[in-house]
């Protein structure tokens, strides 16, 4: 995460920061939690994915206690209500996809995005492209077969829509010839997978390697082939934490961030061991797969590790071609900018 004192931001961390050693130490008073001083009380918009543990971790081993922040977590089922609950307030900080509601928020001057999250990296299992045992019976066996065919997304606007597109674009036909089917949860795409009423879906690792285990879905590819360096995931606020309490989101990152470190060492690059994947593990369930013994949710949870940024940084490239496509799809004004829908002061971009 870039260091935030270095920032031309006014702040009481930017103004002790050029004192000399008295000043420095005052610094530290100013940022650090203070014993007897009440938390700043913060809600986390999330979702019960495995992507997600970031945030747990935080809050579980007490990296957000040690940013002086007492959070609760609200839990959604799909990326734009969290995205309308930051700008309404009811949320503080959200981990989720880029979306088209996300964006027209931020083109309102409501929300901003302050950080990565989720990636796609080659080497590491990413998002799967699956269809339903009907549709590769009938020979929708590679993305390319997929032209023609139904494809289910949360709404339109969210990622499973954006997937769908580049996938097309790359296979060479046009994106009206994959009709989209908008189910607006989860859990309702799953349904329509298993029993052929879509035949395709995109998903995260720990969803998709389940599904394609049974015998009513096949995995057919990987989005990383069609969209390299996806920023999956993105943290963002409200523009109003942005502006009037930066030091709050420097906070927020600086936890999330050490969350991440801990998943990737322990389920992702796996140079923790293996005992610090199985507390892993065991700590993701508390909040992903909580209906299932933790015998058979453990599988799906290793299985879904995927990258998460290193100091929540941010593919910005990537941002900026999902920001186009909002565009030529008309999802969202041609005059929303990426200056609106990101602030770059927090973490390293590429």
């Amino acid at each position: 995460m870039r260091n935030f004192s270095k920032r031309a931001l006014v702040s009481k961390r930017a103004l002790v920061k050029g004192l000399a050693v008295a000043g420095l130490a005052l610094a530290c008073a100013v940022t650090a939690p203070v014993p007897g001083v009440a938390a700043d009380k913060i809600t986390v918009g999330a979702l019960r994915f495995t992507s997600h543990a970031p945030s747990f971790v935080a809050f579980e081993r007490g990296y957000f206690a040690d940013e002086g922040l007492e959070v609760e977590f609200k839990f959604f089922q799909a990326a734009q209500p969290m995205a309308v609950a930051i700008a309404s307030g009811d949320v503080d900080f959200g981990v989720t996809a880029v979306s088209g509601g996300l964006i027209n928020l931020a083109e309102k001057g409501a929300i901003k995005v302050v950080g990565g999250a989720l990636q796609e990296e080659a080497g590491i299992d990413g998002q799967m492209i699956l269809v339903s045992r009907a549709a590769y019976d009938a020979g929708v066996t590679t993305p390319a077969d997929l032209k023609g065919r139904s494809f289910g997304i949360t709404q339109a606007g969210s990622s499973f829509h954006y997937m769908a597109h580049k996938i097309a674009d790359k296979e060479g036909f046009d994106r009206s010839e994959i009709t989209l089917r908008p189910l607006q949860k989860v859990g309702a795409i799953i349904g329509a997978l298993k029993t052929g009423q879509i035949d395709g879906w995109t998903i995260v690792p720990h969803i998709g390697k389940a599904l394609a285990g049974g015998e009513e879905i096949e995995a057919i590819g990987m989005v990383a082939d069609y969209i390299p360096n996806y920023q999956v995931t993105t943290v963002f606020t409200s523009t109003e934490n942005v502006t009037d309490r930066p030091e709050l989101v420097e906070r927020f990152l600086g936890a999330f961030a050490k969350g991440a470190a801990d998943f990737n060492a322990a389920l992702v690059d796996k140079t923790a061991g293996e005992a610090a994947a199985e507390d892993m593990v065991r700590l993701i369930h508390k909040y992903v797969y909580v209906e299932r013994p933790y015998e058979k949710a453990a599988p799906s949870i290793r299985n879904g590790a995927m990258r998460v940024n290193e100091g929540a940084r941010l593919t910005l490239s990537s941002v900026s071609d999902q920001l186009d496509w909002f565009k030529s799809e008309g999802l969202v004004p041609e005059t929303v900018t990426l200056d609106m829908l990101v602030d770059t002061r927090f973490v390293e971009t590429d």
